[in-house]
Parts: structure tokens; C-alpha cells; sequence
């Protein structure tokens, strides 16, 4: 089985995507089939160890904040050690992890190993996305993370009722789950994908000496990733700001839900049963992309439209006091997230040097883990001060001012892509130098 497709191998909308794909979509599957642990997280601490709301949003905010240097590692090694090597190293660091925060006896350990998690948390995120990047081509990009994504919802149909019926038991057994899903993920990945190539292990100066390669110093000129720097790439930050703010508001549904429902006199693991409506909502969407409205809207179109969806169904759940007046508004805000699903990191992938995709997408794939340290604070600090209906009217004016700005940036970065094409298509094994994009 090879990474990557022959020139000739082209896929067109109407074609099967690559074995390694669909591989990959199998095995983050099975990851995301406990991966509700951390929606509990907040619950765990407060109500296992009796620490505050603001206590258990700060070691929340820890974890944010150590999955910021996890993603970008994650993004040097899967550029450098290579895509498969560091998704099983991440997945499973989690699994150990997760049953470290299992085992504590203490406040202080589960701190611990919460900051251990988020350590290694992200490892595994740049690779996965790179390696999708790298099987298809540009055009199928969209496509291939919206069946990535489709099939994490399926999984997550399962996960929530999991956690609803474990929650209601004990809260920890969701973090055991999620450590076995974890090694089993890794182990789908280290016996089902192909090996990583030789050359992913090529250090920036053995390519730049010239090794790896006889076909002469104009191939290498194109191969060496010594051009790669995301962090001086304003189109770059500018979607990272943007993304950002959208991760800030999408963990507050996550994250804070539970919270919420707690807050209204609801069970907490009834939020396991509203994730559950969201995933079957965009599993059950997904033949509504290939309709000619939806298949045909542009990426900014599509992105004013998607926020939209979002701000509508947010604003919705701060008028809700019961379990069925939350279904609708999940319903909503799920239909936002099927039209966004996979353009913005399509555009990064687009955006990426040669040999630079794993440290683009990680860059971007950052915008989780600064959210990841604000959302806890800023979420438990609305809940706490000004009660669910502020918190989520909050968060509903974010999405329509994603709306407003990110269809500007979409034509921005669409732009820059088509200027840069031919750097960022799939390099195949060594071989002659391409031709030059027609355009």
C-alpha cells in the first residue's frame, strides 16, 4: 500500500479515496469512541475532590495550555520522524495518561497527569491531517476531512451514549474507556497504515547537502523544507486568529455543557446524550452535501452560512431549561458545523510549502490549545457570574462575527493557494522536476 497516489491516480469527486485514508478515518473512529472523557474533565474535579468551578476551570485552562507546545511538536515530527511513528506515540501517551488520572489518589496527581495529557494530546492531530493532505489531492481536501469527520460523529453516536450510561456510574470509567480507545487506535495505525518513508526521517541538512536525491540540485531546491516558517505567514495567522475563535466557542459546547445542564438542575451525563443528537445530525447530513445548494457553495459562502447556523442554535440553548429544549438548538448548531467542517484546514493544507504541511496545519491546529486555556476560564467565569443565558448569547455574537469576517478571509487565502499550488500538491518519490502548474 502507498501514501500517496500516482499522478495519473487523480481523484475526481465521483472516485474512492485511498485505502490510507480510509484506514486512517477507521482508526481515529475508534479514538474518538471514548473520547468524551474530557467533556467531564470540570465535572471530575468538582465533584470527586470538592474543588470549585473556578478551581477545576484553571487545571482545565492548564491542560489548554500544554496541548499548545503538543501540537506544534506534533507537527515537527510528523514533518520530520514521519506521519505514522507520531501518531502512535501520541495515542499512546494518552492511554497512559488518561489511566494516570484513573489511578490518583489526590488532587495534586490528577493535576498531573491532566498537564501529561495535554502534553501529548496533540501529537497525534498534525500527522493524522497531514497524512490526509499528502493521499489526496487539493480539490478532494474538503471532502476527505468532511468523511473524517462524519465518521468521528458516527463514532461519537456510540461515545455519547457511553457516557451517558457510565456517567451516571462513575465518572472516571469515561477515562478508562478513552485510554483503551486510545491503544486501540494505535494499534489500527501501526498495523494498518502504510510505514513512513525513508525520507520523512531526513534531516533539514542532509536535504540541503543534497543527499536522498540524484536528480540534481533543481529537485532539491524544491524538496528542502528549509522555506517552510508559518509563524511569518500573515494569511496563515490571520486564519489562526479566526480558528481560534472558533475552537473558543466550539469547547464551550464541550466543555461547559455539562456544566450548564448541572447549573439548570439537569444531569450532567444527559450532555452526552445532546453530543449524541449532534453526531447523528452530521452523519445523517452528510447526503445533503452532495445537493446542488450545498455542493456548490463556495468556501466563503459556505463559512457565512456555517457561523450563522452556529449563532442561531447557541442562542437558542439560553432559552433552554430542559433536556428537550436543548435537542433543537444541537440540531441547528450540528448543521452549522457539517457546511464548516474540513474548509479551513483545506485552505491551510493549500496553503503549505513543500514538505511544510505537518508544521502549517500545526500552527493552525494551535488555535485548539490557546482556546483550550482560555475557554475553561471564560466559560466557568460567565457561568459563575452571569449565569447560562449570558454565556451562551456571548458565544452566539461570536459565531455572527465569524460570519461577518471569515468569508473575507476565505477569498484571501483562496487567492494565495492558487498562487501557490504547485508547492503545496503532494510531492511524490523522487523524480524528475515537476512541471510548472498551468494555472
Amino acid at each position: 500500500m502507498r501514501l500517496l497516489p500516482d499522478a495519473d491516480q487523480a481523484l475526481t469527486r465521483d472516485q474512492a479515496l485511498p485505502r490510507t485514508v480510509w484506514w486512517l478515518i477507521g482508526a481515529r473512529a475508534v479514538n474518538r469512541l471514548g473520547a468524551f472523557s474530557l467533556s467531564f474533565l470540570t465535572v471530575l474535579i468538582t465533584t470527586q475532590y470538592g474543588a470549585s468551578t473556578a478551581t477545576a476551570g484553571s487545571i482545565s485552562a492548564a491542560f489548554g495550555l500544554a496541548t499548545v507546545p503538543s501540537r506544534l511538536v506534533g507537527g515537527q515530527l510528523a514533518d520530520r520522524l514521519g506521519r505514522r511513528r507520531t501518531i502512535v506515540v501520541g495515542l499512546v501517551g494518552c492511554a497512559v495518561a488518561q489511566f494516570g488520572i484513573v489511578m490518583a489518589s489526590s488532587l495534586a496527581m490528577t493535576v498531573v497527569f491532566v498537564v501529561l495529557l495535554g502534553l501529548v494530546f496533540e501529537l497525534y492531530e498534525p500527522p493524522s491531517q497531514a497524512m490526509i493532505a499528502d493521499a489526496v489531492g487539493p480539490t478532494e481536501r474538503t471532502r476527505a476531512y468532511s468523511l473524517l469527520n462524519a465518521a468521528l460523529a458516527a463514532a461519537g453516536m456510540g461515545a455519547g451514549l457511553l457516557a451517558a450510561g457510565l456517567g451516571r456510574w462513575d465518572l472516571r470509567q469515561l477515562f478508562v474507556v478513552d485510554a483503551v480507545a486510545c491503544l486501540l487506535c494505535a494499534l489500527v495505525v501501526r498495523n494498518a497504515l502504510p510505514g513512513d518513508p525513508p525520507r520523512a526521517v531526513q534531516t533539514a541538512a542532509e536535504a540541503g547537502s543534497g543527499r536522498g536525491s540524484g536528480s540534481g540540485s533543481k529537485v532539491e531546491a524544491q524538496t528542502v523544507p528549509v522555506a517552510v516558517a508559518p509563524w511569518r505567514d500573515s494569511t496563515l495567522l490571520a486564519l489562526l486568529a479566526a480558528g481560534t475563535l472558533f475552537a473558543l466557542v466550539y469547547l464551550q459546547i464541550m466543555a461547559t455543557l455539562p456544566l450548564v445542564l448541572a447549573h439548570r438542575g439537569l444531569p450532567p451525563a444527559d450532555a452526552g446524550v445532546l453530543f449524541t443528537a449532534s453526531a447523528l445530525t452530521i452523519v445523517l447530513g452528510q447526503p445533503l452535501l452532495r445537493l446542488k445548494p450545498l455542493a456548490t457553495l463556495s468556501t466563503p459562502v459556505a463559512f457565512g452560512v456555517g457561523y450563522t447556523l452556529l449563532a442561531a442554535g447557541l442562542a437558542g440553548y439560553s432559552a433552554a431549561h430542559t433536556l428537550g429544549a436543548h435537542l433543537a438548538p444541537t440540531i441547528v448548531w450540528s448543521l452549522g458545523d457539517l457546511i464548516l467542517v474540513g474548509r479551513a484546514y483545506a485552505l491551510v493544507a493549500a496553503l503549505a510549502p513543500a514538505h511544510g504541511t505537518g508544521r502549517y496545519l500545526a500552527v493552525y491546529g494551535t488555535s485548539w490549545g490557546i482556546a483550550g486555556i482560555a475557554a475553561p476560564l471564560i466559560g466557568t467565569q460567565l457561568l459563575q457570574r452571569w449565569g447560562p443565558t449570558a454565556l451562551w448569547l456571548t458565544m452566539s455574537a461570536a459565531c455572527l462575527a465569524l460570519a461577518i469576517t471569515q468569508p473575507r478571509l476565505a477569498r484571501t487565502a483562496t487567492a494565495r493557494a492558487s498562487q501557490t499550488a504547485e508547492p503545496s500538491a503532494p510531492a511524490p518519490a523522487p523524480a524528475p522536476a515537476p512541471k510548472a502548474s498551468s494555472g
